[in-house]
């Protein structure tokens, strides 16, 4: 079981140019398979990655939030 994620770890997650490029092509060919776009980019985490990508595409909602939260649940 995972730990809740606190409102504190949705702070936006800034990326720089290459790292947004790099996961933008990523997604395009593997999709929503966090790990491994985040084994492409030293030092960064699949959530941070997955946030990253919901606040930039998606906007983020509180019902975002929670299913977030409920996924890291399981």
């Amino acid at each position: 079981m995972f730990p809740e994620v606190s409102s504190r770890e949705w702070e936006v997650v800034t990326m720089n140019e290459q790292e947004e490029d790099l996961i933008s092509r990523m997604y395009r060919l593997v999709g929503q398979r966090w790990d491994l776009i985040a084994g492409r980019i030293p030092g960064r985490t699949p959530e941070e990655i997955e946030r990253f990508w919901i606040m930039k595409n998606r906007g983020c909602s509180s019902a975002e939030r929670e299913a977030f939260n409920t996924t890291m649940k399981e």
